[in-house]
């Protein structure tokens, strides 16, 4: 392995046979001990070891070579792939940098406790590029594109004002369009599928010249415990982290990067201010009832409007899962400063809407049967050419791109390192009989 170490960092051509000589050499180690669930606690540490140790020369080459990989992988920067197809083609041209097609259909095949973690060096490549001020910003402008499906669903949203996606539900009503979250029976705790779906619904509001404002709110659950009640958001969903079914790439990533980034940036899209302005960008309201737990409250810092009821509280409780919330950790520092900053994220503190530090991150509260008015009042206000611009000058001041993508950089190593700690694997399972937002008070 030494050998290696010295070869990595040179000539591309190189440095590609040491890595694949390293990754081969990790595998066979792998391939040599009993399954993940079956180790003894030596083989663990001669696992994590091999591990390791390819993933220090894999670090080694991306530091030496992200720039070319990236624009091998998209052409020299000519094409956009997104996250996923970027994975794939990486595992592809440069084997022993990232998990093959192969590999992960086992890993997606395993609980979480039960898998290599071969989603970390995923992590580890997406960091490496963002990290770079060549690839970076190209890859982020990438995922600002609109998806295939949203393309391809666009002319019939248009003819009909609304659009099922299955775990979100479009309805153009005016020049608002509402979209409401609806998996009744999860609280809208969100997974691989309604990343998809919510990024679909995004795209919809954007690219639709007729929608001026989009609003987001959760629907009316049939959980017994909020049964005919809306609810919000109860964030990640820990039953399908547990059993495997919460994707680094599809989800973690993907989630900031697609929806959240096209709801707080705009989307990247042929029209006819592109030379001034290369996104369409357009005001979004957030209506919270009930409850904004996790990655709900994650939403909340990038919506111009934030109206809850009386009734509603927020939380992050990023200490009890063990992950990184989203990008919470950046920006909350806008919003509420270093101090309550801490409380909320280290702490596990839950802000009521109707005590005083709640302005700091809801614009106006008012009671569960007035919240439509106060909505649609917000959805009216709004709509205007001069709230668009201002939107975009106050977003960059408030999130330079190159301060979001270095905290992404850092996010997309760290969030992967914590999916496969074992505290977070600990507590998943605990959570797998039951949601959390079970007994959410």
């Amino acid at each position: 392995m030494a050998d290696a170490y010295e070869d990595v960092d040179g000539e591309l051509s190189t440095a590609r046979k040491a890595l694949l000589a390293a990754a081969t050499e990790a595998d066979e180690i792998l391939a040599a001990l009993p399954e993940p669930a079956d180790r003894s606690p030596g083989q663990r540490e001669a696992a994590t070891a091999a591990k390791n140790t390819a993933r220090e020369l894999r670090a080694r080459f991306l530091a030496a070579h992200a720039d070319a990989v990236y624009d091998e992988l998209t052409d020299g920067r000519t094409r956009r792939p997104r996250l996923a197809v970027l994975a794939d083609g990486a595992a592809l041209a440069f084997p022993g940098l990232v998990p093959t097609a192969e590999q992960m259909a086992v890993e997606r095949g395993r609980a979480q406790g039960l898998k290599e973690g071969r989603e970390i060096d995923q992590g580890l490549l997406f960091s490496r590029l963002l990290e770079s001020p060549v690839a970076g910003p190209h890859l982020m402008d990438s995922m600002l594109r609109p998806t295939e499906r949203a393309l391809a669903d666009l002319a019939e949203f248009r003819r009909t004002g609304t659009a099922d996606l299955g775990s979100v539900r479009v309805e153009r009503r005016g020049s608002a369009a509402y979209l409401t979250m609806c998996r009744e029976d999860s609280l809208n705790a969100e997974d691989n599928r309604q990343v998809d779906d919510m990024e679909t619904a995004v795209d919809l509001v954007l690219l639709d010249p007729d929608v001026g404002v989009g609003v987001l709110r959760g629907g009316e659950m049939t959980h017994p415990r909020y049964r005919g009640r809306r609810v919000f958001s109860a964030g990640i969903n820990l039953k399908a982290l547990h059993a495997g079914e919460i994707s680094l790439v599809d989800f973690l990533l993907r989630r900031e990067l697609g929806y959240i980034a096209k709801i707080s940036r705009g989307l990247m899209a042929d029209h006819a201010g592109a030379w001034h302005s290369p996104t369409v960008v357009k005001p979004w309201v957030a209506a919270v009832d009930t409850f904004a737990i996790g990655g709900g409250a994650q939403l909340l810092h990038v919506f111009d409007r934030v109206i809850a009821a009386s009734d509603a509280f927020l939380s992050l409780p990023a200490a009890q899962e063990g992950i990184i919330p989203g990008v919470s950790n950046f920006r909350l520092q806008q919003s509420a400063g270093a101090r309550i900053s801490r409380q909320i994220v280290l702490w596990g503190r839950r802000i009521r809407a109707t005590e005083p530090d709640a302005r700091l991150f809801v614009d106006e509260v008012v009671e569960s049967a007035d919240m439509d008015r106060a909505v649609e009042t917000a959805a009216e206000r709004l709509d205007s050419p001069a709230v668009v611009t201002n939107r975009r000058m106050l977003r960059l001041a408030e999130e330079p791109p190159d301060a979001f993508r270095a905290y992404m950089a850092q996010f997309a190593v760290q969030q992967a390192l914590r999916l496969y700690s074992e505290d977070v694997i600990g507590k998943v399972t605990r959570f797998s009989t039951a949601h959390r937002t079970d007994s959410p008070s």
